[in-house]
């Protein structure tokens, strides 16, 4: 059972749940779903997900969760809050390949991005995205990121280099983009 701390039409985001750490390994040694992370040079044991999990947890980083079956499908999270300058940064990842392009992760972005401007007070969130990746940007572009620059040859997969984009948002660009969140 999951605890629904924030709530869409599609999708909750739950606290961690430790017990998710054998399904959080499995998708990370799914090479279709790691070709859009960093962790796609890594070996994730179960145990070394407990870890990390364990970690993660103790921050506002939240499973996924299907409303409609309450089948977890994800995870997202802002990383490196800095509350003084009140900057921090946006990481998800669907690992259900299912729930691809159906608009989960949207939601999910959306649910996270009004607690953090309402709830958390923060102004700022960053996130980087491979520019191979267009379905991510696109996603991103539609929630209100502004693409604010590029990591020129910053990544090689595939035995080619590729650029990181830095894209941004403020709660002005944010609730412009999603009035329902108004």
């Amino acid at each position: 059972m999951y605890i629904k701390k924030l709530i869409g039409t599609k999708c909750y985001l739950a606290p961690i749940d430790m017990g998710d750490a054998e399904q959080y390994a499995i998708w990370l040694n799914d090479m279709q779903v790691t070709e859009y992370l960093k962790t796609a040079s890594s070996v994730i044991s179960v145990e070394s997900e407990m870890e990390i999990l364990g970690s993660l947890s103790r921050e506002h980083n939240y499973g996924i969760v299907d409303l409609q079956n309450d089948q977890l499908i994800g995870i997202i999270g802002l990383l490196a809050t800095n509350h003084l300058h009140r900057t921090s940064e946006l990481g998800i990842f669907i690992g259900a390949r299912d729930y691809w392009s159906q608009g989960y992760g949207r939601e999910a972005i959306a649910l996270l991005l009004d607690y953090a401007f309402k709830k958390l007070n923060l102004h700022t969130i960053l996130l980087r995205v491979y520019d191979f990746n267009q379905r991510a940007i696109a996603c991103y572009e539609k929630t209100g990121f502004k693409k604010i620059g590029e990591i020129r040859d910053g990544f090689i997969r595939n035995l080619e280099y590729h650029n990181i984009v830095l894209m941004d948002i403020l709660p002005t660009d944010f609730y412009e983009a999603n009035p329902q969140f108004k």
